[in-house]
């Protein structure tokens, strides 16, 4: 008499403890992210659904800045299916001093660089904006944690806005390793 009431007690346990353990881990959408571009327009991911897009946090004093020319080339080669946006940082080195004036004529003048590129932005520590938030925390994007190194790290995402994955600096524009993803 006893087991009749405890299995539908455990049952119940078990169906409810099945229903928790496959809720999605994601708490944040890229596409509730403000941030603004260097004009001081809000910029709205949710205007590139459907295509894939490379964020690459960039500065203009650094020895990785000459990638500016080859995410400008992978940006017109692949215009139909990707968007690349840069994201200014001063975090590393104070490598990127200047203002968004500043920022957006030497971009256009040293690489002719037309693809998107926001407002400067904290990438990691206690003022980290909530795109990196976003970008860096499994907690958020549901698939794997990180830290951002240096100037010049990529994180890319699908045409849902759902993190594919990331590449340190040393990760040129052009590798196989993100050609393989577009």
């Amino acid at each position: 008499m006893k087991l009749t009431y405890l299995l539908p007690l455990l049952l119940f346990t078990f169906i409810s403890c099945k229903s928790q353990t496959n809720k999605k881990t994601t708490t944040m959408s890229l596409y509730d992210v403000k941030i603004k571009n260097l004009q001081g327009k809000e910029m709205n991911f949710s205007d590139f659904k459907g295509k894939k897009i490379l964020f690459v946090n960039v500065a203009s004093k650094c020895g990785f800045t000459p990638q500016y020319e080859g995410l400008q080339k992978l940006a017109d080669q692949n215009k139909d299916k990707l968007v690349v946006i840069g994201v200014p940082c001063n975090q590393f080195g104070g490598q990127e001093p200047g203002t968004s004036t500043e920022i957006q004529e030497f971009c256009q003048l040293n690489y002719g660089v037309n693809f998107p590129i926001t407002e400067k932005v904290d990438v990691k520590g206690e003022n980290q904006h909530p795109l990196y938030q976003f970008l860096t925390n499994k907690d958020n994007n549901g698939v794997k944690s990180s830290s951002v190194k240096w100037n010049f790290q990529k994180y890319l995402v699908d045409e849902n806005g759902n993190l594919i994955d990331f590449w340190y600096s040393i990760t040129k524009p052009s590798s196989k390793k993100i050609a393989k993803h577009l």
